[in-house]
């Protein structure tokens, strides 16, 4: 679980340079497909890394939340082995992914904050929803397969 959990934050990490291009959510959705429930044990030490890194600010809170609403949405669905719709998916979930960002700038700030903290992000979510979209089609059977095999001689 440790070792998924770097490789999130690692994939994470390599991307930054790219405005929200990432391969987390794409991880969380294979994760879950492959660890049902206990993806939140991956999830929860990859949010633990993020704060140790980066620092314990309002954004933080966040990650809380966001990556199990993912897992959550996948959850239903593990029986599907479909690249196109789990990138419709992670499409979805990059562009409401400032949407779900701005609750805590609405608890912070009340609801004008949480609001303007969400349109001004419009764009980068439009980036988001793309850039999930491609990466999750791009990757996803590839990806699916090494960690199937890697559960498999874990076992």
């Amino acid at each position: 679980m440790g070792v998924l959990a770097a490789l999130l934050f690692a994939g994470q990490v390599a991307l930054a340079a790219i405005p929200n291009v990432e391969i987390v959510s794409l991880l969380v959705i294979l994760y879950t497909l492959a660890l049902g429930r206990k993806v939140f044990l991956v999830i929860y030490t990859f949010v633990l890394l993020e704060g140790v890194f980066y620092g314990f600010g309002l954004w933080w809170i966040n990650y809380l939340y966001v990556w199990a609403v993912l897992a959550l949405a996948v959850l239903p669905f593990r029986k599907k082995d479909s690249a196109l719709f789990f990138a419709v998916l992670s499409g979805f979930f990059g562009l409401f992914f400032g949407a779900l960002c701005a609750l805590p700038y609405g608890l912070a700030g009340g609801p004008a904050a949480a609001f303007a903290y969400w349109i001004s992000g419009i764009p980068f979510d439009l980036v988001h929803c793309g850039g999930n979209f491609a990466v999750c089609l791009a990757f996803y059977r590839p990806l699916k397969f090494v960690i199937e095999k890697a559960f498999t001689n874990w076992e």
